[in-house]
């Protein structure tokens, strides 16, 4: 099923019999039985504003084709959106739909925010086939419930997205990687709060143990750049990594390149900085990388591996990302949500999809 309009999609959806799986351009490896309702064919810039920093794009618009279309104004999506190809040996164009149903977030959110955060407006087909419309263009829209936040991370679970409206920024002129030595995961942790705490700015804070470094991102006008970078040299140590390579070690992280050509299973856990050198030890990953300053941490594992029962309770949650089909139905891609939660989840899954038709099983 390839609708090619809004309301071809919401056609498709009021005749439905039985449950799909939501595709954009299948990059984030998500895999299912039921049959796919692909939105690739809802494609296009529908509205571009450098001016007003607003961009609006039909779902099945691929990431690339917005990302060209603001580099050609010196703009860009600030909350610079990992691509999961390498890392899960898909194909495809991931598209912008996909981006904000996932919340797809890379290293800028510590300091930009994520995606939801510029998320402006969407519209969407419900369970029912009834088109919604959330949000506008603006950032002082208040109207109403904001069922744009709530959409931005539900996975495809509540609605099929049909158009979404975001908020852009200028593209920054230059950029400078400082590269630390460090030995351990706690002093690595220690060292990102220090820089993040200072007042420079710090785009991007990460720590590779492979490497044995903590790498700090300086964005900005050439000169506040070179002026905060030398700062943060001075107290802090280390060695600056000029721009084209930093713009590579940054996407390399991004889209966890390092785990890309090694088997084993991929882990996500979100969870408290200061937690995260106790959380590295319990787990006794073969690798792991640290972004957002150690509220990110990606685990490279044993296939098959239950790292959440070898965990145990944490404050955060971990996602499986990589695995075989059969490891993933036993252990399931989400964190197991609480009684409460749960409960109020499927409350909001019976209110948009009664007929439970969208990604069943996919979060719980």
């Amino acid at each position: 099923m390839r609708p090619e309009t809004e309301a071809e999609l919401a056609e498709f959806v009021a005749g439905l019999n039985g449950p799909v799986r939501i595709a954009g351009g299948g990059t984030r490896g998500i895999v299912g039985a039921e049959p796919v309702l692909s939105v690739a064919g809802l494609s296009g810039i529908t509205l571009y504003e450098p001016g007003a920093l607003t961009l609006v794009a039909r779902a099945g618009t691929p990431v690339a084709e917005v990302e060209a279309a603001l580099e050609a104004e010196g703009q860009q999506l600030a909350f610079e959106p990992m691509d999961h190809r390498e890392l899960l040996g898909t194909t495809g164009e991931p598209t912008i739909g996909g981006v904000v149903a996932a919340n797809i977030s890379g290293p800028r959110r510590i300091q930009a925010g994520a995606c939801r955060d510029f998320l402006l407006g969407v519209r969407y087909v419900d369970g029912l086939g009834q088109v919604i419309k959330n949000g506008g263009r603006v950032m002082k829209n208040v109207t109403g419930y904001d069922l744009v936040k709530l959409m931005a991370g539900s996975w495809g679970t509540l609605g099929v997205l049909s158009e979404v409206s975001l908020k852009v920024l200028p593209k920054s002129e230059t950029q400078l990687t400082l590269a630390i030595g460090v030995a351990d995961t706690r002093a690595a942790v220690d060292l990102m709060s220090t820089a993040l705490k200072s007042p420079y700015e710090v785009s991007g804070a990460a720590y590779a143990p492979a490497d044995g470094q903590v790498l700090l991102r300086i964005e900005g006008f050439a000169d506040s750049v070179a002026y905060r970078i030398d700062r943060l040299r001075e107290s802090l140590g280390g060695e600056c990594i000029e721009m084209a390579n930093s713009v590579t070690r940054w996407a390399d992280l991004r889209d966890v390149r390092a785990f890309r050509d090694i088997d084993g299973d991929v882990w996500r856990l979100s969870v408290k900085p200061s937690d995260a050198p106790g959380i590295a030890e319990r787990i006794s990953a073969d690798q792991t990388l640290f972004d957002w300053g150690g509220g990110l941490i990606w685990a490279l594992m044993p296939k098959g591996t239950d790292l959440r029962a070898r965990l145990g309770q944490f404050e955060g949650h971990a996602t499986l990302v990589r695995a075989s089909a059969q490891t993933m139905g036993e252990l399931g891609r989400f964190q197991p949500e609480n009684t409460r939660i749960k409960a109020l989840t499927r409350a909001f899954r019976q209110k948009f999809d009664p007929r439970s038709v969208f990604n069943p099983g996919l979060m719980g």
